[in-house]
């Protein structure tokens, strides 16, 4: 798409509502219900089946490099399945990553939510209430003041670049980051919801709904692992 053709785009959309996008935009969307469910049924059947215990040993007998493989895992799994949804031409690959990159982030996500499960139930359903709402704000920000949020690409690719030394750095040198690491990685996600939905509304290709879908999912995924990691930094105090 050239630039002139999304600044036309861009015009139609803030003048006259959604227009052609809002197919595009509906389909993005039931996507992503879609990722979110499949998660959900996921993560279930990795605790009840007993395999995220076996998850948890499993990368706690490696130690600190353990910890490490599985941030290293959660930045590569989101990073490849955005990348080949988006290049990809053919719905059935795309539809293939949607489902393997949903499925490995419940896999990356059981150690924290058999923790979360065995300490507070309610914890995990509380996290992912305050995840929606927040998510369901900054989407409506997006949709009411039609702004472009592309400005902010550079401070959501900075933070998390800096969150990735931090995270490196205290698994290394041994210190905790601590519950200002987790607000600040929950501003971070907020910012990465408002840049992702802008594209939805403004960038995308009307064909790469899946791939679109995926990338809210990440951004959406992030939030609620720091929200969670926060409650349960509260319920230790």
């Amino acid at each position: 798409m050239s630039y002139q053709e999304v600044e036309q785009r861009e015009g139609a959309v803030s003048r006259t509502g959604l227009g052609d996008r809002a197919k595009f935009i509906t389909k993005t969307y039931n996507h992503l219900l879609a990722a979110i469910f499949l998660f959900v049924l996921a993560s279930v059947w990795l605790f009840q089946s007993g395999t995220s215990l076996k998850i948890v040993s499993f990368f706690a007998s490696m130690g600190t490099f353990g910890t490490i493989m599985m941030f290293a895992a959660f930045i590569g799994i989101g990073w490849f399945a955005t990348k080949f949804a988006h290049s990809a031409e053919s719905k059935a690959v795309q539809y293939l990553n949607l489902v393997i990159f949903t499925v490995l982030y419940a896999v990356f996500f059981s150690p924290i939510l058999f923790f979360a499960a065995t300490k507070a139930p309610d914890m995990i359903q509380s996290a992912a209430t305050v995840t929606l709402i927040g998510a369901a704000v900054l989407t409506a920000i997006v949709f009411y003041t039609r702004k472009d949020f592309s400005f902010l690409r550079g401070i959501v690719m900075w933070g998390f670049g800096l969150a990735v030394v931090a995270i490196v750095a205290g698994m290394v040198f041994g210190f905790q980051l601590g519950t200002w690491f987790s607000v600040a990685m929950i501003g971070i996600s907020g910012a990465a919801i408002l840049y992702d939905t802008s594209n939805v509304l403004h960038h995308y290709p009307e064909d790469k709904y899946v791939g679109a879908a995926i990338q809210l999912f990440a951004s959406i995924a992030m939030m609620f692992l720091y929200v969670l990691r926060l409650f349960m930094s509260f319920g230790e105090e």
